[in-house]
């Protein structure tokens, strides 16, 4: 099963995306793991993509494709994968497409995530993150501290990180609709993409997304 999994910022991606690998026993698949991989263990890819970022540029294409490509290739993506974070424009989709055309292969699903933009404002601009350990999140209305301002888990302050303000939030989901979104259409042309309704507890996205894959992949 091969599934590309897509969204606005805060839609839940990376937590459906592990779920969902989980149940169906296929790798989960992210460009930010792969550029954190890569550059931690040293690779020649690694390498270039730790100095574009120290210079505050954008990773091109073709070094996302290549890591992409490379981690597609390993034994545990033989039986499928579940990419997150990549596709991220429609020049990535063709390019995803010609290397599983090379393999014999295609794609099983695109699973859109959809969110309403006021939603995925008040879940990112809510949230809150403890300087002492960025792992512990939480939220000034779905995931409150015992106390305010202080991290229930290691006593740290919680703050709200400069990428979480509204203003930020609303210009990354305007490159999500400028770049990434045209990808839905891209892939719904070729009768892939399931739109879910993500506004939802999670076990329900889960279990929506689940039940839209083809029968033979649950």
């Amino acid at each position: 099963m091969r599934i590309v999994l897509v969204g606005p910022p805060g839609a839940g991606k990376g937590t459906q995306a592990a779920l969902l690998a989980q149940r169906l026993d296929i790798p989960h698949i992210s460009t930010g793991d792969l550029f954190r991989a890569n550059i931690s263990q040293g690779t020649e890819l690694g390498r270039q993509v730790e100095s574009i970022l120290r210079s505050g540029g954008l990773v091109p294409d073709e070094v996302t494709i290549a890591m992409a490509a490379d981690r597609m290739a390993k034994p545990d993506a033989e039986d499928g994968f579940l990419l997150d974070g990549f596709p991220r424009n429609i020049g990535q989709a063709k390019a995803l497409d010609a290397l599983l055309v090379e393999q014999g292969l295609r794609l099983d699903a695109v699973l859109d995530l959809e969110v309403p933009e006021d939603e995925v404002v008040k879940r990112i601009a809510g949230r809150r993150t403890c300087r002492k350990d960025s792992s512990h999140t939480f939220h000034v209305e779905y995931k409150q501290p015992k106390a305010e301002g202080v991290c229930d888990e290691c006593g740290g302050e919680l703050y709200q990180r400069d990428d979480d303000q509204e203003e930020t939030v609303r210009k990354r989901l305007a490159i999500y609709h400028e770049e990434t979104e045209p990808i839905i259409d891209y892939y719904r042309e070729q009768g892939l993409v399931v739109t879910i309704p993500a506004l939802a507890p999670v076990p329900e996205v889960t279990r929506r997304a689940l039940a839209a894959l083809p029968e033979r992949a649950v």
